[in-house]
């Protein structure tokens, strides 16, 4: 283990980390060597190993020391007495966060292979890591996992196999980490498909001399046209990837029809001379047709920048070469790994990527709340993070980095959200072109804008981006509210009028006081507000303040007392309160009933009608002002409610108990874990039609052989 540090130790001098940083690195290794002590993982090796050859991995993408420390430290709040306190009052605030997310992320697990469940794990895995060091660590410790998997049991292997290719392989991608996720593809293709697997690796080897022979032929003579030239380099070759082999057969090629196993790599010192290499190397073989890719100029969607040429080289073979300069290796290879040690000189136009790169996972976070179901998230996924994507200009060559089928709404939008809801009109490539149209790799797009232009609605059905969509949703929430507000101010005018009565004596600050602190409002906007939103009728406003001077409950039992309870189809509400359909009427939070409960209305002061269940305990003692109300049959809404499940142990069950409820169409607002002495237990809220199937969901629960028993809110 010693060697090991000294690895490390090493390998941070030369990539120059300070003096302070290896000191804490040291102590950081020290404290993991110490609360691993005697403990062994399954292959028989010291437990501490893993969190070293997590930090070796992520040694290769150059990251910050945070990040190291916090991969040496990361197991220990789960395998010993350390505590996350302690972490933070050793390695500080970052170490200890990103540690606490870790830890959330690991006890979760897929409980089978079906999408529902991979992309719910995806997004609670993009929803507990803000930080993207998060994500970066445990890629780094699945890659750990995945190489010693041949000491899990066959079912075991798969299932991790799955879950690395649903969830995290996406991920890496996304990220740019290409090194990861190359290996991570290989081994996953390793226990998922190993017969397929073998098969390829038998036919490289069957021909693995001849191919290193003509391999290293070339490279020597790429090297000598370089030399020649007085351009600095280095080189290297490979034959490609198991993973990427398997790629090309899957899409119905033949051995024999993959030319381009043999790929090199030249590393320059500047962007200008990969453009030199590339002729000169083209001035010698004959460049392959339509397989010249110039992403130096267009990045793709990780970051990754190089140019791509390929060639047919002596004795028939095809050579994949690429060129690039030492920076864009390491992006190219370690993505937004290397913002941390590239973030002084990293070049503008990969700083904004990152940049649009980091937003574009924030609004993500921020649009997917956890009351939404997996299909809508599995859509934004797919769309937003695992799509396709483009590169468009301004008029000023800034990049900018957009799904498949964005329009130049979302490039508005984009600039800033003023320029988007001043948008007429857009200019691609010179053309004028419709505000629909369809963005194209390359584009340079200039925006039309006028002062006195709004959004309109049927944007939501053209834009493509979450954050254009959170735009224009958000401008027309607000339209909607002034226009409510004016709505409400002319109804309760208009009733002034009809009844005769004194503006001033009606509005006056002592009435807007009362009615503020009756109907729990802020303001007089506020009041205008729930008027014209028809949350409360004019009428009854005034009648709050004039009608015989009553307390509002008075006002509310008399109106309900006098209307006999009947049923009707044509009430808004969920609930009927004798007839009335004008009254507010909200679920009582201590007991939440669903449909189907037996319910009783309590007239509040200043808040409506509160309905709760009969067996309710806030009501039992309670004679006076419970009113008779009814669910409303003809409405099909979703109930909230809540309910506590106790387990049998310390393991995580969450998406045991997700998958339930997503059978049992069940929406899960949220979910809480708490300890109680050895158990796991978790506070859920949910959404359910009505009792029937919140009894069904129970049940399923119940009968899960973690499970103990069920609270119910009553």
């Amino acid at each position: 283990m010693n060697n090991a540090l000294d690895y490390l130790l090493n390998k941070y001098k030369e990539l120059d980390y300070s003096e302070e940083s290896l000191k804490k690195i040291k102590k950081a290794y020290k404290f993991a060597e110490a609360h691993h002590k005697g403990k062994k993982r399954k292959s028989g090796e010291d437990f501490v190993m893993h969190p070293i050859e997590v930090a070796i991995i992520l040694s290769d993408l150059n990251v910050d020391d945070t990040t190291i420390i916090a991969a040496l430290v990361h197991e220990t709040v789960k395998e010993s007495d350390a505590t996350l306190d302690e972490l933070q009052e050793l390695f500080g605030e970052d170490v200890k966060r990103i540690v606490e997310s870790l830890s959330k992320i690991n006890r979760l697990k897929l409980n089978d292979s079906s999408e529902s469940s991979s992309i719910y794990l995806r997004k609670v895995l993009v929803g507990l890591s803000e930080d993207p060091r998060v994500l970066i660590i445990k890629l780094a410790d699945r890659l750990h996992n995945m190489r010693t998997l041949s000491n899990l049991p066959e079912e075991k292997q798969k299932q991790k196999a799955t879950e690395t290719l649903n969830v995290l392989i996406p991920i890496a991608h996304r990220l740019g980490i290409n090194s990861i996720k190359s290996e991570l593809e290989d081994l996953c293709l390793k226990y998922l498909k190993p017969d397929v697997y073998q098969g390829i690796l038998d036919k490289l080897d069957g021909t693995r001399e001849e191919l290193n022979r003509v391999l290293n032929e070339m490279i020597e003579s790429v090297s000598e046209i370089l030399r020649s030239n007085n351009i600095k380099f280095t080189i290297k070759g490979r034959v490609k990837s198991v993973h990427s082999i398997y790629t090309k057969l899957s899409t119905g090629k033949k051995w024999s029809d993959i030319y381009d196993i043999l790929a090199m790599r030249a590393i320059v010192e500047k962007e200008s001379d990969c453009y030199l290499a590339v002729g000169l190397i083209h001035a010698k073989y004959r460049p392959v047709p339509k397989r010249f890719k110039d992403y130096i100029a267009m990045p793709k969607a990780n970051m990754y920048q190089s140019l791509h040429t390929s060639v047919f080289g002596d004795g028939g073979h095809i050579f994949e070469i690429q060129l690039r300069t030492k920076e864009m290796d390491e992006i190219a290879e370690n993505g937004i790994a290397s913002h941390w040690s590239y973030k002084e000189h990293t070049s503008s136009t990969i700083k904004n990527l990152m940049d649009q790169k980091l937003e574009l996972y924030r609004n993500l976070i921020d649009s997917h709340k956890e009351d939404e179901n997996d299909d809508v998230f599995a859509k934004s996924m797919k769309e937003e993070l695992l799509s396709d994507v483009i590169y468009v200009f301004t008029p000023k060559g800034d990049v900018m980095e957009f799904q498949e089928g964005a329009t130049p709404i979302d490039f508005a939008y984009r600039i800033h959200s003023n320029v988007g809801e001043k948008t007429v009109g857009a200019i691609v490539n010179g053309n004028i072109v419709p505000l629909d149209y369809i963005l194209q790799d390359g584009d340079i797009v200039k925006i039309k804008t006028d002062v006195n232009a709004t959004p309109n609605k049927d944007w939501l059905n053209i834009v493509k981006t979450t954050q254009a969509k959170n735009k224009i949703r958000s401008y027309f929430s607000k339209i909607d509210r002034e226009k409510y507000i004016n709505t409400g101010k002319e109804l309760l005018e208009k009733e002034i009028r009809k009844q005769k009565l004194v503006f001033k004596e009606v509005l006056s600050q002592e009435n807007i006081d009362k009615l503020c602190n009756d109907l729990k409002v802020k303001n007089l906007e506020d009041l205008y507000l729930n008027i014209g939103s028809l949350r409360y009728t004019a009428t009854y406003i005034i009648n709050l303040i004039y009608e015989d001077k009553k307390n509002v409950q008075d006002i509310l039992l008399d109106k309900v007392l006098n209307k006999s309870l009947k049923e009707n189809n044509n009430y808004k509400k969920d609930i009927i309160v004798s007839g009335c359909d004008d009254i507010l009427v909200t679920i009582a939070d201590c007991c939440h009933p669903v449909k189907g409960d037996e319910i009783v209305g309590y007239v509040t002061k200043g808040n409506g009608v509160t309905v709760h269940k009969k067996s309710c305990q806030n009501i039992k003692n309670i004679d006076t002002r419970l009113i008779d109300v009814e669910w409303n049959k003809f409405k099909d809404n979703l109930y909230t409610t809540k309910i506590k499940i106790f387990t049998t142990d310390l393991n995580n069950n969450l998406v045991d108990i997700v998958n339930k409820a997503s059978v049992k169409n069940v929406v899960i607002n949220s979910i809480t874990e708490f300890k109680k002495d050895i158990t796991t237990g978790y506070n859920a809220t949910i959404k359910v039609k009505d009792k029937e199937i919140l009894d069904e969901f129970i049940e399923s629960i119940r009968i899960l052989p973690f499970v103990l028993k069920i609270e119910l809110d009553s």
